[in-house]
């Protein structure tokens, strides 16, 4: 009896443990890198001169995390957090949020993951898995930028996102990703928490992903509010396709921002490019990148930017990289100060662990 009464125990015990099973990673990735830019400034904004620097984030943007999950038996409890870091300095990148890139925490099951918190919108949501860059060059890249909202450029706060200067992730979000076959659903509300304002500051959107065989599509659209009811709408569609050691990719984005009263911002992004695998080492990648802007009152203008990445693997989690870029602004996009077309050259490296 005492040994049936023992192993009923211990059986008991690991099924516990089992059902409990924890885990917490920390993960990062640190990119630094030499960079020329002829009328660039050295945070890449348009001037009128030259100028050397040391960049963090040239290829993947620099950044330490955490991320966990707990095993209920059925469903998991989730967690991230995230913070960029400015490698050249050991700064964060964001002054007021620690925690800049990830805080939040969800559940997941067989119906998919519910998460709460800061995340990223559909709309960045959508434009990762078909970007023509895949992803590289955060600040510089306009499907983050201006199609994803990173750097709209409005100096406005719409959704609860912390900052004027852009809408990629929000505070006080809850997002619902699932699953389905070859389909991935997403949904989100951003919920403003302006005193008194049910609608100020909160933002709704959707996104749709189908990819099977080597082949990509992936939409989105979100609706953003200022404090004052005025709305930013972002739509993004874009498609990918793996051949053998060649990817495709290209995406269309459009946004359109109420900035005052019966006045009007609409910018839309094109975008195409290709990735060759050389060697199992050896990558090369190059996009174009068309951006159209017009506003009430104002000349349309907008500029062109070609970028092309050569990659070369040193391990696993270690790569060398040189950059080159050429952008050509239209209608003085750049302010009359500065030049015409700009010219960038990056050489650097990126570790993660």
């Amino acid at each position: 009896m005492k040994r049936r009464i023992g192993a009923l125990c211990v059986t008991l015990a690991s099924t516990c443990v089992a059902a409990q099973t924890s885990s917490v990673t920390l993960y990062g990735t640190v990119d630094l890198g030499l960079r020329y830019g002829s009328g660039l400034t050295a945070s890449n904004a348009p001037a009128s001169k030259s100028t050397n620097s040391m960049d963090s984030g040239i290829h993947t943007t620099s950044r330490w995390g955490l991320r966990g999950s707990e095993d209920l038996g059925g469903a998991k409890v989730l967690f991230q957090f995230e913070s960029g870091l400015n490698a050249k300095t050991g700064a964060s990148v964001s002054a007021s949020k620690y925690f800049d890139r990830a805080s939040w925490l969800g559940l997941q099951g067989g119906w998919g993951t519910l998460a709460l918190g800061r995340q990223t919108t559909t709309l960045a949501d959508a434009i990762s898995p078909v970007d023509p860059l895949g992803m590289r060059f955060a600040s510089f890249n306009p499907s983050i930028g201006v199609a994803a909202l990173s750097r709209h450029g409005l100096g406005i706060e719409f959704g609860n996102s912390g900052a004027t200067s852009g809408s990629y992730r929000l505070d006080n979000a809850i997002k619902y990703t699932g699953q389905f076959g070859g389909f991935t659903a997403r949904a989100m509300w951003g919920i403003g928490e302006v005193d008194k304002q049910t609608s100020a500051l909160s933002s709704r959107g959707v996104g749709l992903a189908y990819a099977a065989g080597g082949f990509t599509v992936s939409g989105a659209f979100q609706r953003f509010k200022d404090v004052n009811q005025r709305t930013l709408d972002g739509t993004t569609l874009g498609a990918a396709y793996q051949w053998d050691k060649v990817r495709l990719a290209a995406n269309a984005a459009r946004s359109e921002a109420e900035t005052a009263v019966g006045k009007h911002t609409v910018q839309r992004v094109l975008s195409a490019g290709t990735t060759w695998s050389v060697t199992p080492l050896f990558d090369l990648t190059a996009a174009y990148y068309k951006i159209d802007r017009s506003r009430t009152g104002a000349t349309n203008d907008g500029y062109g930017r070609l970028v092309a990445f050569a990659e070369y693997k040193l391990s696993r989690r270690t790569k060398v990289y040189a950059e080159l870029d050429n952008t050509h602004w239209r209608n003085g996009f750049q302010g009359a100060a500065n030049k015409a077309h700009a010219t960038g050259i990056s050489a650097g490296v990126v570790h993660s662990f």
